[in-house]
């Protein structure tokens, strides 16, 4: 009897040991297969982004919105309040087809085919179809060109779907209107009634967002400083002067002086005035001081020319012909000294050699030492 026990139990222990080995075994292979799956799928090449992920990817900032648009509203161009998202761009009306419905991408690019294929990289068609899903199939195209209805039964006819070109007839204060119902505040919350509007630009004279011909910012051209000297000519060439700011060298551009949308300045300056501009950068110029300098703290464009010139320091004049603009015939000198003072004139004068003036009137800017009233030190 006490064999059989025996038997049996050794029968039991034998058969336990067999399962733990077989659960063993089973386990190591699929440890060796989970770690072949993680290495094929390693070394497997990425896909391109899909739509998904493009949606997943889009940033959160400036694009909340779409709260107000998703119940039929439009925001004012005048508002100043975030871009509205992709998700609920809305199909902008054509006054030159008033009765157009939207038709989908898919019809446009059945014609448009390549356009469709140029523009399928860019960040405008790629975001309007991964927010398709909120505002339809046609916000690929017809969120910025319009419904399209009318252009797909008279496709020769201008005017039938929106364009964003000069020679178009779509008016320009159409284009800019369908550009702003996105980006609208912000930096752009001055365009209405700036320089660049009234002088009848559009959106597109700067930018082309059906292609990449920029780093950033949609660009028509290759950087913001050669947009601006397209019409900017003049400008451009005051940087080839001898003295000019650090423009061509790549250093500032256009922009960081400048708010080509709108501001509340004439000459479109980022700031309020032309001495806070200026300031920007060179603060040791800000003061206040203890003895200031009556055109410098009015303007800084009094003695400089801001973009180039031929004179050291971006004067607007040489000195001591700068400076006798406004000190003539008073105190001293108590006679006016001309070009044929300097030394190289007829008549060479010792008070004009080298830097004239400013060999004694350093601190032109503004002085805090108490002997510097005259601005000698």
């Amino acid at each position: 009897m006490r064999l059989r026990l025996s038997l049996a139990a050794l029968l039991v222990m034998i058969a336990g040991l067999g399962n733990v080995l077989l659960w063993s075994s089973v386990a190591q292979a699929q440890q060796r297969g989970d770690t072949n799956t993680d290495q094929t799928t390693a070394h497997q090449p990425s896909s391109r982004l899909s739509d998904s992920d493009i949606a997943r990817m889009l940033p959160a900032t400036d694009m909340g919105a779409g709260v107000g648009m998703h119940h039929g509203a439009r925001l004012d161009t005048s508002d100043d309040g975030p871009a509205t998202p992709f998700d609920a761009a809305p199909i902008p009306s054509n006054p030159l087809a008033p009765g157009a419905d939207a038709i989908g991408s898919k019809s446009c690019a059945s014609c448009h085919a390549l356009e469709n294929m140029q523009a399928a990289h860019s960040l405008h068609v790629a975001s309007f179809r991964a927010g398709s899903a909120s505002s339809g199939p046609q916000a690929a195209c017809e969120a910025c060109h319009g419904p399209g209805s009318e252009h797909a039964k008279h496709p020769s006819a201008p005017g039938l779907i929106i364009a964003f070109t000069h020679d178009a007839k779509t008016p320009i204060d159409t284009q800019t209107r369908t550009c702003l119902s996105c980006h609208v505040g912000g930096a752009r919350q001055h365009w209405i009634g700036s320089v660049h509007q009234e002088r009848g630009l559009s959106c597109t004279d700067c930018h082309n967002p059906m292609t990449r011909l920029s780093a950033e910012g949609v660009l028509a051209n290759d950087s913001v400083n050669q947009v601006c000297s397209t019409c900017h000519q003049d400008i451009r060439a005051q940087f080839n002067r001898r003295s000019h700011m650090p423009l061509p060298e790549g250093q500032i551009s256009c922009v960081d002086c400048h708010n080509p949308h709108g501001t509340l300045t004439q000459p479109l300056l980022k700031t309020d005035t032309v001495n806070e501009t200026c300031e920007t950068c060179h603060a040791e110029k800000r003061g206040p001081f203890l003895f200031e300098h009556a055109p410098v703290a009015e303007n800084c464009l009094n003695c400089h020319a801001p973009h180039g010139s031929n004179q050291e320091n971006l004067l607007a004049l040489p000195v001591p012909m700068l400076c006798q603009q406004c000190h003539t015939n008073t105190d001293h000198p108590n006679d006016l000294l001309t070009r044929q003072s300097l030394r190289s004139g007829l008549v060479p004068d010792e008070r004009v050699m080298e830097r004239g003036c400013l060999n004694c009137h350093s601190n032109i800017h503004g002085s805090n030492d108490p002997n510097g009233a005259k601005f000698h030190q």
